[in-house]
């Protein structure tokens, strides 16, 4: 089948094996000092090592490959890594993306939150409480330098929860871009509270 897959040019490549560890599929292997595409349908072309290459060694192409072991539509996950403070600002993920930024407890909570909150989305978690951060710059950064084509914030319906609503839309705000946001509030007895 012909689909998007990583390609890793052997020359630019340095061997440090970044791409290899940033590969949460087991795709890409270290062999004799070089970087390679050791299991062509473990690859899910995300694309997770392309930020993580300082050589930039890595590129997408379409071609002729091996089904994915897991097809990408029937996860709900559609990237790695998911928490906002690892997030990388530029991943090719964010392009033309639906953004869903979710407070830790949600996907707990509510027992539907994957179909109901992250198909189709890019999903970013985080607890204000207990990363003890303001997510407001990291999360201006993303929308500033990404096409992003919505936010929907899910949260709990507790105080601390307030602090990642405030930085999604003081985010919003500072990004200088009209997106759409929607907010969806999870109850602590499991049930959307409001949306």
């Amino acid at each position: 089948m012909i689909r998007k897959i990583i390609e890793i040019n052997e020359e630019k490549c340095d061997g440090c094996g970044a791409c290899a560890d940033a590969c949460h599929e087991g795709a890409i292997g270290m062999v004799n000092g070089k970087a390679k595409l050791l299991h062509e349908d473990y690859c899910d072309g995300l694309g997770d090592c392309l930020p993580a290459c300082p050589a930039g060694a890595i590129s997408f192409v379409e071609r002729e490959a091996l089904a994915p072991a897991v097809p990408a539509a029937d996860r709900p996950l559609a990237q790695w890594p998911v928490q906002i403070k690892l997030a990388p600002v530029n991943a090719p993920y964010f392009h033309g993306a639906d953004l869903l930024i979710a407070a830790d407890c949600t996907a707990y909570a509510y027992g539907n939150f994957h179909n109901k909150f992250m198909k189709n989305r890019v999903t970013l978690i985080g607890c204000p409480k207990l990363d003890n951060i303001d997510y407001t710059e990291k999360l201006t950064a993303i929308l500033q330098e990404n096409d992003i084509k919505s936010v929907t914030v899910a949260r709990m319906e507790v105080p601390c929860c307030s602090g990642l609503e405030r930085a999604v839309k003081a985010a919003l705000q500072a990004s200088g871009k009209s997106i759409p946001g929607r907010i969806a509030i999870i109850g602590t007895n499991g049930n959307i509270v409001e949306e």
